[in-house]
């Protein structure tokens, strides 16, 4: 049975966490971050767009956004049989009277065992209304508070000839990549895509599916030029 615990606990975390990392650094002026070449990593800087990775994380807004993608992800299909819904109990245990017994009318009254829930749970949806500009101000504030930690990476392009998970490990450790890392691709480079999905710790996604709950729960960030978000898709 599905519970609104995790969900809670889980935003919370992360809401918490950022809160300590923003409060203890200020907002950065100029957004920067480590670029490279697959083939040769030799590293340099890139400057990123001001307006996506250098605002100052929105922590209430991202807490928020957090707990309402959460919610979305429970089923909500947990459910409980009343009185009217147990089987049996349709006739009077015993006389009202002579028993010595306090009086019953069912046995699947709720204090019997074997018998109804009282206010039990029911079907529901756990779904919020989260309007898009707050989803891209998350976004935004989720990749500020990565590019605030330097946890940037910008490659040129992934020159994959053939997907190969090998060529993919040794090119994160030559990049001295460590914990949880999230690669952005663009969709049309499916050799990258096949190279890192098999990585543990490795999380593949599209420019499009970037979403600040999974920005949070990684380490790392690497973009190419191609997948690094442009001005126009995050005001989204």
């Amino acid at each position: 049975m599905a519970s609104a615990k995790p969900v809670k606990k889980a935003a919370k975390k992360v809401a918490k966490k950022t809160a300590t990392k923003a409060a203890a650094k200020p907002a950065a002026k100029k957004a920067a971050a480590k670029t490279t070449s697959p083939s040769v990593p030799k590293t340099g800087s890139a400057t990123l767009p001001e307006s996506i990775f250098g605002i100052e994380p929105n922590v209430s807004v991202m807490h928020q956004v957090v707990t309402a993608q959460l919610a979305h992800r429970r089923s909500g299909t947990q459910s409980t049989k009343t009185r009217s819904e147990v089987r049996g109990g349709g006739i009077k245990p015993f006389g009202q009277k002579g028993t010595g017994n306090a009086r019953q009318g069912s046995i699947r009254a709720p204090h019997f065992s074997g018998g109804a829930v009282a206010l039990g749970p029911k079907p529901r949806k756990y779904s919020q209304r989260t309007p898009k500009k707050m989803i891209a101000l998350a976004l935004r504030s989720a990749l500020s508070d990565r590019a605030l930690d330097n946890k940037v990476v910008v490659v040129d392009k992934f020159s994959f000839d053939k997907p190969s998970t090998k060529d993919a490990s040794l090119l994160l450790n030559s990049l001295g990549l460590d914990g949880k890392i999230m690669i952005v691709i663009d969709r049309t480079d499916v050799n990258a895509a096949k190279s890192f999905r098999n990585l543990t710790k490795v999380q593949v996604v599209e420019t499009g599916e970037l979403n600040a709950y999974d920005v949070l729960c990684n380490d790392w960030l690497v973009f190419t030029q191609s997948s690094l978000p442009k001005v126009k898709e995050a005001a989204k």
